[in-house]
């Protein structure tokens, strides 16, 4: 098939009804066409779109190694460090359609799913039908141009004891039997961004302990959102249905994030990567390099979200004449750093990439482990940079409705006009600056931000224990000895 069209990603939705609720809603139409999922599917339709704009056409697709079709360039198994610059830029053209402000574009997974099949001798050790499982899932994947999601959370219900230790044991999704078909899930997982893919990855994430009482909680799989039992509780929306001038980005860039529930949920066997083995599951994405492949593509990502922040707040600055103030200075040059130091941390990963031990090029995990901690403490101030410079101009701005009304339309076109432009203009930019930094949808895209990785303090333990500190160690050592210790008299 090759790649798919916008209007094929949204057949492709209608045809595959799944089990979706937000506000107490079974959804029963058509979900591209349903008031609270029709413009995100319109914005996901955009991104395959993209890929045959004449233009883009050569920059975004490949050759596939098996049919010839046509194929998306994130799907590529990289040998070069030509082939990550390749998939970079394809990348970049996602990202930028949406200000970097969608987090979940097809992409992300593709990374991840290329690194898991080129490391599918990883997966036979658990079984060797699970090796091929994962191999020909990336084929099936690349070859229909499928859009993933992925839940990998335990639900937040008591932290201080593991999942086999709750009140209920099948809060957490666990195994409940194996068939010949396949293998029961009963339970329930968070966080899934995005539950108008067209199929779910489920793998671990938090340790699992290597007992025989929480080996029902490891394994990883994939499923079709539309497999019957799985159920998808979505948190409420902040698409409000206002005009696309009122919420510029949350009228088009609304994921929307959900509960998964298990319903007693059938995966077949042929389905399955990872099953009841814990130290393997733990394993799973430092042995494969998914994790420096999904990080490859976020830190493209967090470079688009950067920009997009830094020309927003640029032009309030030129907009309402106050680039002559030290104290704005400032603030656009922290977000220039920002901006120039996540461009500095890919492209280093890029020079210094290796082949690893699956023969697939991988950039350098240590300046993308270094992005990915420094990202969450920056996104919030790059946010709060925009609040400083908007000040009141973002607590009073007027709705398309107010600039439709010819009474108010006289006093706004006086009275909200900026230095170089008239008010419509201005008040359609801080209307995006106040989607960006003030909404509800700004607050979860911090949120988002924030723990995107996971727990940041333990992504700093594991950075502080992964980073080999020895060389520096060592010199310091080396110095101290050309200088001698004074003797006693």
């Amino acid at each position: 098939m090759g790649v798919r069209t916008g209007a094929q990603y949204l057949r492709d939705l209608n045809q595959s009804p799944r089990e979706l609720w937000i506000d107490g809603r079974r959804i029963t139409g058509a979900v591209a066409d349903d008031p609270a999922f029709r413009r995100i599917a319109a914005s996901i339709a955009g991104l395959y779109d993209l890929q045959h704009q004449p233009d883009l056409h050569e920059e975004m697709t490949y050759p596939s190694p098996s049919t010839g079709d046509r194929v998306g360039l994130s799907f590529l198994t990289p040998r070069t460090k030509e082939d990550l610059a390749r998939r970079r830029r394809m990348m970049q053209h996602w990202a930028n359609f949406s200000g970097g402000i969608m987090g979940r574009t097809p992409d992300y997974l593709n990374s991840d799913l290329m690194a898991l099949a080129s490391a599918s001798s990883f997966f036979n050790q658990n079984d060797p039908r699970f090796g091929d499982n994962v191999r020909r899932y990336y084929e099936y994947v690349r070859e229909n141009d499928l859009c993933l999601t992925h839940t990998l959370i335990n639900p937040q219900s008591n932290r201080a004891v593991g999942p086999s230790q709750q009140s209920d044991p099948y809060i957490a999704a666990r195994v409940v039997e194996k068939t010949s078909a396949g293998v029961v899930i009963r339970g329930a997982r968070m966080l899934a961004t995005l539950p108008l893919a067209d199929e779910i990855l489920v793998f671990p994430s938090t340790v699992i302990r290597a007992t025989e009482d929480d080996k029902p909680y490891a394994y990883a799989f994939s499923l079709p959102c539309s497999t019957a039992g799985l159920r998808f509780i979505c948190r409420e929306s902040f698409d409000y249905g206002r005009p696309e001038f009122d919420h510029p980005l949350a009228s088009r860039f609304e994921e929307m994030d959900a509960m998964v529930v298990f319903d007693d949920v059938l995966v077949p066997w042929d389905r399955v990567f990872l099953l009841e083995n814990g130290e393997l599951c733990n394993r799973l994405y430092p042995d494969t390099d998914a994790t420096v492949h999904m990080t490859h593509q976020v830190v493209v990502k967090n470079i688009a979200k950067a920009e997009f922040i830094l020309g927003v707040a640029s032009s309030i600055v030129d907009m309402i004449g106050i680039e002559q103030f030290q104290h704005v200075q400032e603030k656009i040059a922290e977000m220039i750093i920002a901006v120039e130091t996540q461009k500095a941390f890919i492209l280093a990963s890029e020079a210094n990439a290796h082949e690893n031990q699956y023969g697939v090029m991988t950039p350098d995990w240590t300046p993308l482990n270094i992005a990915r901690n420094t990202f969450p403490k920056v996104y919030p101030r790059l946010v709060e940079i925009v609040q400083q410079l908007g000040a009141s101009g973002l607590m009073a701005i007027p709705t398309a409705r107010d600039l439709s009304e010819p009474t108010l339309r006289r006093d706004i076109d006086r009275f909200y006009q900026a230095r170089n432009t008239d008010a419509a203009t201005r008040i359609r930019l801080f209307r995006l600056a106040w989607d960006l930094a003030l909404s509800s949808f700004a607050g979860r895209q911090v949120l988002y931000e924030r723990f995107f990785f996971g727990d940041p303090v333990r992504m700093a333990g594991a950075l502080y224990f992964s980073y080999d500190k020895q060389p520096m160690k060592d010199r310091v050592a080396a110095f101290l000895e050309r200088t001698p210790i004074p003797s006693p008299e």
